[in-house]
């Protein structure tokens, strides 16, 4: 009787066993998977740029950290909240506040610079290139050795940028007009984008622009670089973006059809791109 009792409880205990094994292995192969397919967690760091503050990363911050990874929003000099006057504010005043920032995270980072943070992040990588991960241009100037953002915005006869500027009487700042900001920047965006650029628009430092950027240091080159064009773009426009990005031998490229500000009208799409590029 005992010996019936086995065989009666050997083959579906057998089952039992194999069922739970295949469970196992299938719930551990979905882990591996999905671990294969997301991106191990970075430090973003986001230089935003001209007219602009960390409000305009936020919607990038947000779909970043929700996807795991930490992020640190710079705010230069002479913008946002900073009274910095405008007088004293160089590149290399803009340097510093992100070397600083940098300096003080564990571990190298993924810089990332829009518009005028594209210089911004050249200097810094220039600087401190064993800091930098990777460094991402979203519709950012590119400048080379010896060349100033006024070097670059000349070779663009078609931005809307220049033509909107109002300087002031003592040469030290200039502003946009609220009702020209959105075609310069964000003529894709929504009526909120639009209020959000105009709630947040004060005029801007420009003598950094004038300054020269000088690349010193061999380990730049070294470092992985990558841009992400703007198609419909009326401040720098794809012709000048192109233009940097074959003079820098920039080969990994992305491309949003938007304009200048798509961390503000395509926050998704930048997202995604960020995320490939960590990969």
């Amino acid at each position: 009787m005992k010996s019936q009792f086995y065989k009666n409880t050997r083959v579906p205990l057998l089952y039992s066993l194999i069922f739970f094994a295949v469970c196992l292995l299938t719930i551990t192969g979905c882990s591996k998977d999905e671990q294969d397919h997301a991106p191990a967690p970075k430090t973003f760091v986001l230089v935003h740029g001209a007219f602009q503050a960390p409000y305009a990363w936020q919607f990038v911050k947000t779909k970043l950290e929700a996807a795991g990874q930490k992020v640190v929003i710079i705010e230069l000099p002479g913008h946002g909240q900073d009274q910095t006057p405008p007088s004293s504010i160089t590149i290399k005043t803009y340097r510093d506040k992100v070397v600083s920032a940098i300096t003080a995270i564990s571990g190298p980072v993924v810089l990332v610079g829009h518009s005028l943070g594209g210089a911004i992040i050249t200097a810094v990588a220039d600087t401190i290139p064993g800091h930098i991960e990777k460094l991402v241009y979203l519709a950012g100037f590119v400048p080379a050795n010896n060349q100033s953002i006024f070097d670059l915005t000349a070779m663009d006869p078609n931005s809307q940028f220049g033509p909107a500027l109002i300087i002031s009487a003592d040469g030290s700042t200039a502003s946009i007009p609220n009702d020209k900001i959105m075609q310069v920047f964000a003529q894709d965006g929504t009526e909120a984008v639009k209020q959000l650029l105009i709630a947040n628009n004060r005029p801007e430092p420009i003598a950094a622009q004038a300054d020269k950027i000088f690349l010193k240091n061999p380990s730049f080159a070294s470092v992985p670089k990558y841009y992400i064009y703007t198609n419909q773009d009326h401040a720098i426009t794809i012709d000048l973006q192109r233009k940097m990005v074959s003079a820098a031998g920039i080969k990994n490229v992305f491309a949003i059809d938007s304009g200048h500000c798509p961390m503000l009208t395509k926050p998704d799409q930048v997202t995604d791109f960020l995320l490939q590029i960590i990969k």
